[in-house]
């Protein structure tokens, strides 16, 4: 089936999710709500330096103030204004505290790095790079680079010799991996347009107050198809008249060669309806992924990191526990890597295979899983295993995971996973009519409950009932109510008998 990009277009929501051979590797969405912020850059004032952190936080015009690390800051003189202007040492210069390099008040232009996550702002950086289809200009560094996706050194070497004979005096490039096999006179136009644009900002810079946007990075399905739509892709099929339009103009512009691969696909039903993708994002956002052999991994997010738990589950092999342990390691291997990549983790991951007691077995695993990971646009590192026999994977944090786009914190559980029993539930109810009744001359009250509750007070716990009662001298009436959260719980004061009309009894 090969490579395909399907893009799925609804009003204002756009949809991309990228499939490898039927599966579903990446998935992308914009609209009003999720819209990505990574590569627009900002004229920002510095609201708050602080030399204890080596940071400092930028109002760049959003709902939170950026942070902006002293290892982001520009070191060369003829970039950035230093406090102390008189130092011209560039060694100092990166001695240097925070404090002497900015300070409150002062206008500085940033780019994001990072999309604000949780409750933290974005992360940004006065390094500015313009990405085009073959080169990322960098103009305020100055040198070459090639991509790490490029493997052949001999390649390499080729782009490399190209982007320095090319590049802009003072300005740094960094040679894209769809260049790959791409002559001087491809990269040309490339350059030239990120040179413009950049002379544009740098006009924008001079005019109006900050915070203000000077450049806002094109739109979900523009990056698409300049960062993703290479010889690699058989096929991107739009559903979308007036965009597909779009696209083929686009794909004439950058790369005219893969015209013939993009489809428009007029059907009543959703894209991702037809390929399957609606399911497999349902599944894409669970704890628990279950791998073809019966084996499982379960994955949890930390405020520090991710860990996924490898089990056997229903698989019990067919030689011995050393092969049915291997076996299920090795298959967790390829899921784990796929799962990272699709739910667009980042951070710190630790893994937690199976105890294996062969080493060659180890080393099996390991290597499936650096391989796998490999195919992973987004920087990944297998850094190995650690004393405990863990195993630790760094990748780049760039956007909230995937989950954040459909799922919020459950305001009942505050991030737990779970939720007060029936038990103790009862337990809090039975404080809090004490408390009213010792602060209310009330005959008794009538508890509306979730059935559950109800179902264990009156159903197993009828003495603990009549105990409450004998105790507080009041009569306790308990109804149910299914629209109410386990957790949840109504009371009702009762000031005399004639009240007990009014309550349904439950015994």
């Amino acid at each position: 089936m090969g490579k395909q990009i399907i893009v799925d277009i609804h009003f204002d929501q756009t949809r991309v999710a990228v499939m490898e051979d039927g599966e579903l590797v990446e998935f992308y969405m914009e609209d009003d709500e999720n819209y990505g912020l990574v590569g627009n850059i900002y004229r920002g004032r510095v609201v708050n330096v602080l030399p204890g952190m080596q940071a400092a936080f930028v109002d760049i015009g959003l709902e939170r103030n950026a942070f902006l690390y002293v290892v982001d800051i520009n070191t060369e003189n003829s970039v950035f204004d230093y406090n102390d202007k008189d130092n011209k040492d560039q060694t100092n210069i990166k001695s240097l505290s925070i404090n002497d390099i900015i300070r409150e008040g002062q206008e500085i232009t940033v780019q994001i790095l990072k999309e604000p996550m949780g409750t933290k702002g974005a992360r940004v950086t006065t390094n500015i790079t313009l990405p085009g289809r073959y080169v990322v200009l960098m103009p305020t560094l100055n040198y070459v680079g090639v991509s790490r996706r490029i493997e052949s050194e001999e390649e390499r070497q080729r782009l490399k010799q190209i982007a320095e004979a090319i590049k802009p005096e003072d300005i740094g490039l960094i040679v894209r991996t769809a260049a790959r096999d791409k002559n001087e006179e491809d990269l040309i136009p490339d350059i030239e347009m990120l040179c413009r644009l950049w002379e544009k900002i740098k006009e924008d810079e001079k005019a109006g107050i900050a915070p203000r946007i000077l450049h806002k990075d094109e739109s979900l399905l523009y990056r698409t198809i300049r960062d993703m739509f290479d010889l690699d892709v058989d096929k991107l099929i739009v559903n979308d008249k007036r965009q597909y339009e779009k696209v083929l103009e686009l794909v004439r512009t950058i790369s005219p060669s893969l015209e013939d691969r993009v489809e428009y696909t007029n059907l009543r039903r959703s894209l991702f309806e037809i390929y399957g993708i609606e399911s497999k994002i349902e599944k894409a956002i669970q704890k628990k992924v279950w791998l073809k052999s019966g084996g499982y991994i379960v994955i949890d997010t930390t405020e520090a990191l991710t860990v996924i738990d490898v089990n056997t589950g229903k698989f019990v092999g067919k030689a011995n526990l050393e092969d049915t342990v291997f076996k299920t390691n090795l298959e967790a291997a390829e899921e784990i890597a796929h799962q990272i990549r699709l739910r667009d983790i980042g951070g710190i991951i630790i893994v937690d295979f199976i105890d294996m007691e062969q080493e060659e077995h180890q080393k099996e695993v390991l290597d499936v899983l650096n391989q796998a990971l490999k195919k992973d646009r987004t920087k990944t590192n297998l850094v190995g295993l650690t004393s405990l026999g863990l195993v630790e994977i760094t990748r780049k944090k760039v956007r909230p995971r995937l989950s954040t786009a459909f799922l919020k914190p459950c305001p009942y559980c505050n991030g737990t996973g779970r939720v007060y029993s029936e038990a103790s539930v009862i337990a809090k109810i039975e404080k809090e009519l004490e408390r009213l009744f010792q602060a209310n001359k009330a005959w008794g009250a009538v508890v509306t409950v979730h059935p559950s509750v109800a179902h264990a007070w009156l159903s197993e716990d009828k003495n603990g009932l009549e105990q409450l009662e004998s105790t507080l001298k009041k009569r306790i009436c308990i109804q149910s109510d299914e629209s109410l959260h386990v957790e949840d719980s109504h009371i009702q004061l009762l000031h005399g008998p004639g009240d007990l009309e009014k309550v349904v009894r439950f015994s």
